[in-house]
């Protein structure tokens, strides 16, 4: 054991093992104080005074004029300002939770009134059913009177002539048609008076012009107005192309309701 103590290195570390294993065992069992090893001893001091730090730790007590105690001061100050915020904050969002809800409310109520508002009830819908069964030209009573009767005669019969003097809407077109001769040796002048000689009760001729088309051949553009329940449009192109001496080909030009 002396031997050891003098060595402050050991490389071998079963002798490591059998020191720390008699240093836990306690001084206690040691009768003799001259054979500690000067290695123990100065780890039982040294664990002495790891544990006095500790006490001396847990016991200490902060000085009011320290930067440690000021900061801990202004932290708690901070800390409790944040909670009196948080708090004021929760009244404000409770009392707006409160406020929408309430708003809801009122706007479900506005509708549901509105919707009952638009609904007819059931006396409206019963005083409109008296109204369509009630007979303008009716008598009042089964009994009618002759004066009544005479009265809704004539009424009747203004009526009727009233209606028949209505004035009836006749459906016309106008219509342009583009008419082509076959060459430019084809009088334009004399096919235009043939075809101004085509009559029908509904059709009426109007203005015309001749229209260069190329190589000097010119076509004749002429109007008309017809009346739709009595001419037809087919009919008329094919009187036109019945001209077979002057005319190539005729096409609609426009063709528009009045």
């Amino acid at each position: 054991m002396k031997v050891e103590a003098l060595d402050k290195f050991w490389t071998d570390k079963s002798r490591y093992d059998i020191a720390e294993k008699r240093f836990y065992e306690g001084p206690q069992k040691v009768t003799d104080r001259s054979h500690y090893s000067p290695l123990v001893s100065e780890i039982a001091k040294a664990r002495e005074h790891i544990q006095n730090s500790l006490e001396k730790i847990d016991g200490v007590t902060l000085d009011s004029n320290s930067p440690l105690a000021s900061r801990l001061s202004q932290i708690e100050g901070e800390n409790k300002e944040l909670k009196s915020e948080v708090a004021t904050l929760n009244k404000l969002f409770n009392a707006l939770l409160k406020r929408v809800e309430t708003l809801e409310g009122q706007l479900k109520l506005t509708n549901g009134e509105a919707k009952k508002s638009e609904a007819p009830t059931n006396s409206q819908k019963e005083q409109k059913e008296d109204d369509d069964d009630v007979d303008l030209f009716g008598s009042d009573s089964e009994e009618e009177g002759e004066e009544a009767a005479r009265i809704r005669e004539e009424r009747l019969a203004a009526y009727a002539a009233k209606k028949s003097k209505k004035a009836v809407i006749i459906a016309k077109s106008n219509i342009i048609l583009d008419v082509k001769p076959w060459d430019d040796e084809t009088d334009l002048k004399v096919m235009e008076t043939e075809i101004r000689k085509i009559t029908l009760d509904g059709l009426l001729w109007g203005a015309s012009k001749f229209v260069p088309v190329a190589f000097g051949i010119q076509k004749l553009s002429i109007s008309c107005v017809v009346e739709d329940d009595k001419v037809s449009i087919d009919w008329l192109t094919e009187e036109i192309e019945k001209l077979e001496d002057f005319v190539q080909s005729v096409d609609i030009a426009a063709f528009n309701k009045i």
